[in-house]
């Protein structure tokens, strides 16, 4: 009989949604290739019955949810535990957010990892509830999870503060490299390789977006800043204010979901401009580094680990604009952060490295 892995705390696979169900879809993907039966669990908006299906090699057990929103989230989330708790595989929860139900699988005696994610209740987004309530299960994830995983090492610190070390691995994201990409794709936007800086973000406080467009628009460059994100769910207040802040030369064209596109965008930018303040092991900075983009970063302790020494941080507008002038300024500069930056992905965020690690850990357990 086949090892067996269920993968759980995700809405699916093919991915579409974002960094927990790229890993999923490519780790599952990874596992099925070496032999090991792998099942998915997939949120459907329609449908009253529980359905099986199979892509790719990999079962897919579709649960339909009536609900919409976190709390349509939250009854998948319980569907899939009690689901998983009929069964005696190896569980891989994905996020914390509903730990608290893992304390079936704990009941039942089934062996469960769990991917810890970030700080999410550190986020200033939430409200006091909902901060409550991911606080909670941040604990309740320490103490029911068999084992934890931290995709960052300044997460694994923080989880140290709540269990043994010895009960955690860091184990990071992983990304496709981009050796190559389809200019034309720049052409409905206008845009031409090089001569663009590119940020792809939640408009959120917390993701430095007012202050990054600040910056770039402190004096015209002759160049674009794209920046894409769904303004659409930004508060009101905020979405004033940056689209206040921005030059003639900023760029809003919204989200863009087209993987191709999106590709093209990061390969051919001068800059990706990464502002998140909090987290652990972002994907789309890793995804940058494996297009080989030089990359101008809030400087905190969770991007430095991501991007290494060679890239620029900036911690004010006043620093982020000198860095805007600089990065435009010294292709040479550019040509040495690009090579740096593909180096740094094949040595640590490969999605061949990833999966090894991954692989290494759940076969410690016993089947």
């Amino acid at each position: 009989m086949p090892k067996t892995l269920r993968i759980l705390g995700t809405r699916g696979i093919p991915a579409q949604h974002g960094g927990f169900e790229t890993f999923a879809e490519h780790f599952a993907l990874f596992l099925v290739k070496k032999g090991w039966r792998v099942i998915v669990y997939c949120q459907e908006d329609a449908g009253t019955d529980t359905t099986c299906s199979e892509w790719e090699g990999i079962e897919r057990v579709h649960i339909p949810v009536s609900q919409s929103g976190a709390f349509g989230t939250i009854v998948f989330d319980w569907k899939v535990t009690v689901h998983a708790a009929a069964h005696k595989d190896l569980l891989l929860t994905l996020g914390y957010n509903t730990a608290v139900f893992c304390v079936l699988f704990r009941l039942k005696g089934l062996t469960n990892l769990i991917n810890m994610d970030g700080i999410e209740w550190k986020r200033g987004k939430w409200s006091l509830m909902a901060r409550t309530w991911l606080y909670l299960n941040e604990r309740a994830g320490c103490w029911l999870g068999n084992h934890l995983v931290a995709d960052h090492p300044e997460i694994e610190n923080h989880l140290a503060t709540r269990v043994s070390r010895q009960k955690i691995t860091m184990l990071p994201y992983g990304s496709d490299a981009l050796t190559d990409c389809d200019a034309a794709l720049l052409d409905a936007y206008g845009l031409q390789p090089g001569q663009y800086a590119l940020v792809i973000a939640r408009p959120e406080p917390e993701n430095s977006i007012l202050e990054i467009v600040m910056a770039f628009s402190r004096h015209i460059r002759r160049k674009k800043l794209m920046v894409l994100g769904d303004f659409d769910k930004a508060s009101p207040a905020y979405r004033e204010q940056v689209f206040a802040a921005a030059s003639g030369e900023v760029v809003f064209p919204g989200a863009i979901y087209d993987a191709a596109t999106v590709q093209a965008l990061r390969y051919f930018a001068t800059a990706y401009v990464h502002g998140h303040q909090v987290g652990g092991t972002n994907p789309s900075l890793v995804e940058a580094l494996g297009a080989g983009s030089p990359v101008i970063a809030h400087d905190n302790k969770f991007n430095r680990w991501v991007a290494g020494p060679d890239n620029l941080y900036f911690e004010n507008v006043d620093r982020c604009c000198e860095l805007f002038d600089r990065i435009f300024a010294d292709q040479d500069l550019c040509n040495a952060i690009r090579a740096a930056n593909q180096q740094r992905h094949r040595t640590l965020f490969t999605w061949d490295t990833i999966n090894q690690q991954y692989l290494q850990l759940i076969e410690q357990f016993d089947f």
